[in-house]
């Protein structure tokens, strides 16, 4: 296990400063406390990766949320490093500050399982934004963009762009990703609808843009006639852009990609990416912030099971009437 000791040690000052285990917490969605003060609450926020510009946007819209509610938001996460070893060190340290409510990116949806249970077990709510772990059922809500859609979206933008026939890849992020999944899934479904277009694999970049980078160039060497790539997450839209221009097959390969980051969106504009498809990371954070308000104070009765927001596909054309899906970190 790798875990940062300047990254520990942030996240133990960090942690250091948290809330009074005398504020209220519950489980409960109908219970907690109507008398609780704002200024007493606090909330443990985890994410997967902390300097993704994805997280760096959720991030933006919880701490604006919290600081509208007059909350204290405890945001802890691996610099670095997407795995399980990195990320539970960062739960137990806000578990142990005593926080009001554990919000949680989970890494991995077996291992941070455990996580939620010590939690509850804490009388500590959890919500899953994003990633959700295996069992749901004591998860108070899970929030998250639609992925299938979203591959959907992804494969439909590739067709328009290479016809009814051609090579495709698909850049993953992790195996067990359920986002990873699910976008895979919501693509495939459409490209099996067109029997002239061969998909020849997928490889995963495990959150490495350079990964990424690695795993096209070797793509492209073994496949001269390539028409498009799927990259399902932003490291790897950042990676497979950077191979496509360092290969000298801007424009030739086209490149569908995942996320909105501010380095993406300047590939689109140049046209080494052809489409991305945009989630609304902030909404997420802030949602997921206003959620966990409610389960502490008593007003948890319109707080959903799982909420699911929609997508929506960038072009170069249609950047400037959709400048609000960029990613603000």
């Amino acid at each position: 296990m790798f875990v940062s000791s300047i990254a520990v040690g942030l996240a133990l000052t960090t942690a250091a400063c948290g809330g009074s285990s005398e504020s209220p917490a519950t489980g409960d969605k109908e219970g907690g406390d109507n008398n609780s003060s704002a200024e007493s609450i606090t909330v443990g926020f985890i994410p997967g990766l902390a300097s993704d510009p994805f997280f760096l946007s959720m991030q933006r819209g919880a701490q604006e949320k919290a600081d509208e509610l007059g909350i204290k938001l405890i945001w802890q996460g691996s610099p670095d490093e997407w795995s399980p070893d990195t990320q539970i060190p960062f739960v137990d340290n806000v578990l142990t500050d005593g926080v009001d409510v554990l919000i949680l990116n989970p890494t991995d949806p077996v291992a941070l399982q455990p996580s939620v249970e010590k939690a509850l077990a804490a009388d500590v709510p959890v919500i899953n934004v994003d990633q959700a772990v295996e069992d749901l059922s004591e998860v108070s809500s899970f929030l998250t963009g639609d992925n299938v859609d979203g591959g959907s979206k992804a494969a439909q933008a590739l067709i328009d762009e290479i016809g009814e026939s051609g090579k495709v890849f698909i850049l993953g992020s992790e195996p067990a990703d359920l986002t990873n999944r699910l976008r895979v899934q919501g693509f495939e479904e459409v490209i099996d609808q067109y029997p002239d277009i061969e998909l020849i694999g997928i490889e995963y970049q495990k959150s490495s843009s350079d990964r990424a980078a690695s795993i096209i160039n070797t793509i492209l060497l073994a496949n001269p006639d390539l028409d498009g790539i799927f990259a399902v997450n932003g490291t790897g839209t950042t990676g497979a852009a950077a191979a496509l221009k360092s290969s000298d097959r801007t424009g030739d390969v086209k490149l569908i990609g995942y996320d909105a980051y501010q380095a993406a969106v300047e590939e689109l504009e140049e046209g080494v990416v052809t489409a991305l498809v945009a989630q609304q990371p902030a909404k997420l954070g802030s949602m997921a912030v206003e959620y966990a308000y409610k389960l502490v104070t008593g007003d948890a009765a319109d707080i959903e099971d799982e909420v699911i927001l929609e997508n929506v596909v960038l072009t170069a054309e249609n950047l400037e009437e959709n400048a609000e899906f960029v990613y603000q970190d």
